[in-house]
């Protein structure tokens, strides 16, 4: 096992949290939490969005100041001002919404967050390609020095992230979603590696995919709205077990078990040719189709063109060649407003970024596309009393839960989010809807809810492109799966047919599995 980088600091223990307790206007974010990590100790911290895990673990990391309540280690009380005190006792973090200039590169950030790197006004730029090299060769995580963050997909950027991290030294490592963007695979390697690092290193590992918190972790710590509501080992409990301590209730992730034709086709591409940022080939000659009455899935590894393909559908990217049919009329070359007309719906991979705009209001947010229909504006001012009538139907409808539905959008959980930016779409009655990581970062519940909303859309008839990493999610809602690698289509099965290690090596770029 390869030695994590030098850190002169004395090695952690045992940390310890007691009694911390944060509030912001209007919300106890944590409640008098107390938890323990000993050393060489993998800590799974569960909860459903919105129940306090970040926040806690911002606050170990010093982004915030407690409210009340201490953090030890070693038995030390220490009061982190900055993540510079953290990292200064060898505590990194992968966060959820990454902490990266999006203009550098890889490079630059890791030299960025160096005070080491940074030599007489400028940055030592070789120094921190190496040690990105050390890293990336000793833990298996690609990553391109020189590549700028924001030309990376999202799974890019969480392994730049996780690099960076391991490059400032860390040996207590605190990982929010680390295998979102993995294969089947990887996240296997990814699990070992981590069982191996206990040894030297300790884990707190914040993940919603309970098997994998099942697999990992040595003792799970669950918060229910800003409370620890559980304490224990994880080998003593099923995650059916800590799903309902998560939410209060039995969970039962809905499935596509109906067995019906499919009708006309509803949308295709053909021939469909892309760039990259890069200039590289990111679509090459790829074909699909999606029909009526259907969900196909998508899958792959992250960077192998889903995000070009989802730009490129929805208008926001130029493809060279082929061509993008819904409902027989061609899209290739249209604009965003004249697709969106035409009976696009679209979930974006940066839900945060591009599915709402943050400062806005969740009622503007939820009239976004339609702002200049008769129904919310006339003579070239709002109507914000229907505005407001079609927040409350779709708050209530989409149970988004929020305190006015004059707050700020952005200040939602991410759960929320995805609740206003799926009621938007779906109450324009698409003709076609692509989701794009719909679940990603989402507890068991909200993905519960979501689920059963792409299962009602099939049934009504509709056609769902769903792009997805979570193999399992394309499992129990796809009638097919496409496998994406490179940019092209390796295989598409029949639901019946995929099972996650035949998926995982036709992610590889493998077409068949060798008997």
């Amino acid at each position: 096992m390869p030695k994590p980088m030098a850190n002169t600091a004395e090695p952690i223990r045992e940390l310890r949290l007691e009694g911390v307790t944060k509030r912001f206007p209007g919300v106890l974010a944590c409640d008098d939490i107390s938890m323990e990590v000993a050393a060489g100790e993998i800590l799974a911290l569960v909860g459903e969005n919105g129940a306090g895990k970040t926040t806690l673990m911002n606050i170990l990391m010093g982004l915030y100041q407690p409210d009340g309540g201490r953090i030890l280690v070693n038995g030390r009380e220490v009061r982190f001002r900055d993540p510079n005190d953290a990292f200064a006792l060898g505590i990194g973090m992968v966060h959820q919404r990454f902490m990266l200039v999006p203009s550098m590169t890889v490079a630059e950030n890791v030299a960025l967050g160096s005070k080491d790197l940074h030599k007489f006004l400028r940055l030592d730029l070789a120094e921190a390609r190496r040690r990105i090299s050390e890293v990336s060769e000793h833990y298996g995580l690609s990553v391109q020095a020189d590549a700028y963050v924001d030309q990376l997909s999202v799974g890019e950027q969480q392994r730049a992230e996780l690099v960076k991290t391991l490059c400032f030294g860390a040996r207590f490592l605190i990982l929010d979603e680390p295998t979102s963007a993995l294969t089947p695979q990887e996240t296997d390697e990814l699990i070992e590696l981590l069982k191996r690092m206990a040894g030297e290193v300790s884990v707190i590992f914040i993940s919603h995919k309970l098997n994998e918190v099942k697999a990992l972790s040595h003792k799970v710590v669950v918060l229910r709205r800003g409370r620890v509501v559980f304490r224990g080992e994880t080998a003593d409990h099923s995650p059916a077990d800590i799903a309902a301590l998560m939410t209060g209730h039995e969970v039962v992730l809905p499935r596509n078990d109906c067995e019906d034709d499919c009708g006309k086709v509803l949308l295709s591409l053909r021939d469909l040719t892309v760039r990259s940022d890069r200039g590289h080939a990111a679509l090459e000659k790829l074909s699909l189709e999606v029909r009526s009455g259907e969900i196909l899935g998508l899958a792959g590894v992250s960077g192998n063109g889903q995000r070009e393909l989802a730009d490129t559908l929805a208008g926001l990217r130029k493809a060279e060649g082929g061509s993008v049919l819904l409902a027989g009329v061609e899209l290739l070359g249209k604009s965003p407003r004249e697709i969106i007309d035409a009976g696009f719906g679209y979930i974006p991979e940066d839900r945060h970024n591009e599915g709402i705009i943050p400062s806005f209001t969740v009622r503007e947010n939820l009239a976004l596309k339609d702002f200049a229909e008769p129904r919310f504006s006339a003579a070239s001012f709002l109507k914000w009393k229907e505005i407001e009538k079609n927040a409350a139907e779709l708050i209530e409808r989409y149970d988004i839960r929020l305190s006015s539905s004059q707050v700020a959008a952005g200040s939602l959980s991410g759960g929320n989010i995805q609740k206003v930016i799926l009621a938007r779409e779906l109450a324009r009655k698409p003709k076609v809807l692509v989701a794009v990581y719909p679940t990603r970062g989402l507890d068991m519940g909200a993905s519960e809810f979501i689920h059963t909303r792409l299962l009602e859309l099939r049934r009504a008839g509709k056609g769902v492109l769903l792009i997805s990493e979570e193999l399992d999610e394309l499992m129990n809602l796809s009638d097919r799966i496409a496998v994406i690698y490179k940019g092209s289509i390796v295989k598409i099965l029949e639901s019946g047919e995929a099972t996650l290690s035949r998926l995982g090596v036709l992610m590889a770029g493998v077409e068949e599995v060798q008997a």
